[in-house]
């Protein structure tokens, strides 16, 4: 960074700060715990050479409350050596589908997308809607957000599954109880200087108006951007930006990383650890239930982590069962859809 060319490529450089803060984020909250903690240690030296100094008490009392604020700091520590994936510390690519329950899931879609947005914020990651669905009458069919900062996929990736909700339903005249679901799949943010040849061929370019309310940009020009990869299927759509170019940029790097993510999974021959998780968007396969009548809990079927302050999870509180989910293990703290159902009920 000290070479007088550095800001010659402005893109390169952006990536080399950006590995730079990587590494900072990582090495520096340990280098300042060591150094409480010797601090510390050197307070109880003290302390043991006190003998009966009148100043005792008021010492220990100090060590006590260093102490203290030492705990949490431990707990970062310790939740962040969990993140040793290859793509723990990249961006991440966040995808919302409402599923059984119509116009009710929709609706789930877009509380959802409210609070992994608040999630992020909370967290301190910039959080940007590539693409948005809305629901033919309410809420949200589908949406993509894209979570940047360190570590943003280690720690969102824990999100990934079927979302179940119970209330009584705004959208019902008779006031019925009624239960909805929608899926949540998380990827990395793959850098676009990765081992991964796409031949032309294999992609498929839509170009079309993009959806919003209006102004003198969109909805007036085709700027949006639908990339299809042929051999998989797979469809990625962005509309973020007002440049077509720059649409198709972003739909590219979300493809590839898609596609990468992919292809991992079938080279460890365990597809239901990423994509098979998930399953049917409907009862059985949730790994999260939120109950806001008869009773208010949001209860973490795959660890049991559960809390009955409901509205400060759909304001973004959600390190409890992140959290919970890191410290079991992961994609290995899964239970079978017995198990699921029996910590439901």
């Amino acid at each position: 960074m000290a070479e007088p060319t550095f800001w010659d490529d402005q893109e390169e450089a952006r990536k080399v700060i950006g590995e730079v803060n990587r590494l900072k984020s990582a090495v520096n909250p340990a280098k300042a715990f060591n150094a409480e903690v010797d601090d510390l240690q050197t307070m109880l030296e003290l302390i043991e050479e006190s003998g009966d100094d009148p100043e005792l008490a008021s010492m220990e009392k100090e060590v006590l409350a260093a102490l203290a604020k030492l705990a949490p700091k431990l707990d970062a520590l310790e939740l962040a050596s969990f993140l040793t994936g290859p793509h723990d510390s990249c961006n991440a690519l966040l995808t919302i589908h409402a599923g059984a329950g119509g116009t009710e899931s929709c609706d789930w879609g877009d509380m959802l997308l409210r609070m992994y947005t608040r999630w992020g914020e909370r967290s301190g990651y910039a959080v940007e809607v590539q693409d948005i669905m809305p629901g033919e009458e309410a809420g949200i069919s589908s949406a993509t957000i894209r979570i940047e900062g360190p570590n943003a996929y280690g720690y969102a990736k824990a999100e990934r599954g079927v979302h179940r909700l119970v209330r009584i339903s705004p959208f019902d005249s008779n006031a019925r109880r009624h239960t909805s679901f929608s899926s949540v799949d998380v990827i990395a943010e793959i850098e676009d200087d990765i081992d991964l040849d796409i031949p032309d061929a294999e992609i498929r370019t839509d170009v079309y108006r993009a959806s919003g309310k209006g102004g003198q940009h969109v909805n007036r020009t085709e700027s949006a951007v639908r990339l299809t990869h042929l051999p998989t299927n797979l469809v990625v759509t962005c509309q973020n930006e007002r440049s077509q170019i720059k649409n198709k940029a972003t739909a590219m790097r979300t493809l590839k990383s898609r596609i990468y993510e992919k292809m991992q999974d079938e080279k460890r021959s365990e597809m239901e650890k990423f994509y098979g998780e998930k399953g049917e968007i409907a009862w059985g396969n949730q790994i999260r239930s939120y109950v806001f009548q008869p009773y208010q809990l949001v209860k973490d079927l795959r660890t049991g982590a559960e809390t009955g302050n409901v509205q400060a999870v759909m304001d973004g509180e959600l390190d409890l069962f992140v959290h919970a989910w890191l410290r079991a293990g992961g994609p290995t703290s899964r239970r079978s859809a017995d198990e699921r159902n029996s910590l439901d009920d």
